[in-house]
């Protein structure tokens, strides 16, 4: 296994690390994302745990490559805030548009570098889903007919067996949303595309776990770790 360090709009105000951790053998592309929305801060801490993780070596990937980018928007999220403007809605909606921002048009270009077959994209929400039919907390959202789908439903599955409280069990939730990052994988990368939302009213460390779960989970399922 080899990491390397990388640097995303690299000299640019908008400049933040990345890593590539190549297996030791041929096997899928993931691309992982954290830190779209400055102050979903378990998404960051859970990206930067993996990170970690496989830097000591208590997590290695086998087969194929990932991409990690653990805290996409560094401006929002050195002020806490989700970003101004919403940077989960300027990604290109069809081959033809552009990016409008240039932190998402960079992000686009990397994933159209490696053309992952899959792109997770690591999200909080306010509310509890199985409380609110609207509240996004504590979901696994895919693009209606995306390849993706039967595996969020075996990771919420998994999830769910050792989540006591009904109220914080996961849901999969089947949704375009256009502009976003999850939304051009899919529809232009052809990526199975997942965006992971736990949600902010539980403790953090329950986030962190939830999402770090979710992370080995959807790896686990793409052959890249045993």
């Amino acid at each position: 296994m080899n990491i390397k360090k990388h640097l995303l709009a690299k000299a640019t105000r908008f400049e933040t690390p990345f890593y590539v951790v190549s297996g030791s053998s041929k096997g899928q592309t993931m691309m992982i994302t954290a830190g779209v929305h400055g102050k979903e801060i378990a998404s960051i801490r859970a990206a930067n745990k993996l990170v970690r993780l496989l830097k000591e070596n208590r997590l290695q990937i086998k087969r194929g490559t990932l991409v990690i980018v653990p805290i996409v928007n560094r401006q929002a999220y050195k002020r806490r805030i989700r970003g101004i403007p919403d940077l989960n809605r300027t990604f290109p909606r069809k081959w033809k548009d552009s990016a409008r921002h240039p932190l998402s048009a960079s992000l686009f270009q990397l994933a159209k570098q490696f053309q992952p077959s899959w792109y997770v994209d690591l999200h909080e929400a306010n509310g509890l889903s199985q409380l609110n039919p609207k509240a996004l907390g504590q979901t696994l959202i895919a693009n209606p007919n995306s390849t993706a789908i039967p595996t969020i439903k075996r990771v919420a599955s998994h999830l769910n067996q050792s989540i006591v409280q009904k109220s914080r069990k996961f849901k999969v939730r089947l949704r375009k949303l256009p502009g976003s990052g999850r939304h051009a994988a899919y529809r232009l990368l052809k990526a199975k595309a997942v965006t992971a939302e736990t949600c902010w009213s539980l403790p953090m460390v329950t986030r962190v776990k939830f999402q770090m779960k979710i992370l080995e989970f959807i790896l686990a399922e793409a052959n890249m770790i045993k």
